[in-house]
């Protein structure tokens, strides 16, 4: 809507870009598909399909599992998904499902310790 008023302010096509934030390319689209639409045409064609992930319908019961008893590796996770729902997916989509349900990697460090001691020679 932004660039559609912004041509009609008389602006270029450039400078209605700059001021909505988008490539000229989608101003000649938003442009084109109001002269085919009308209206009606440019505000139903924000709704695109996103599909949702099989994993969405578990993720209570994924959440509850690994809160209690965490894993080490998104690996593990991977395994344990794949026992709790039967649903076999890659190791980057698990990362970015459990990332969406708010889950964060915390990065395991070694605890550090006094350097041995080094006796004298003699």
């Amino acid at each position: 809507m932004l660039v559609l008023w912004s041509l009609h302010c008389g602006l270029t096509r450039e400078q209605a870009a700059k001021i909505a934030g988008v490539g000229i390319a989608s101003v000649g689209r938003d442009v084109s598909l109001y002269r085919r639409a009308g209206l009606n045409g440019l505000l139903c064609a924000g709704t695109h399909y996103k599909p949702t992930s099989e994993l969405a319908d578990y993720a209570a019961i994924i959440r509850e599992s690994l809160e209690q008893t965490p894993v080490r590796t998104i690996a593990e996770a991977r395994q344990r998904i794949l026992d709790l729902t039967g649903v076999d997916r890659g190791l980057t989509q698990v990362r970015v499902f459990l990332t969406s349900i708010g889950l964060k990697w915390q990065r395991v460090r070694a605890i550090p310790v006094p350097p041995k001691k080094v006796l004298p020679s003699m």
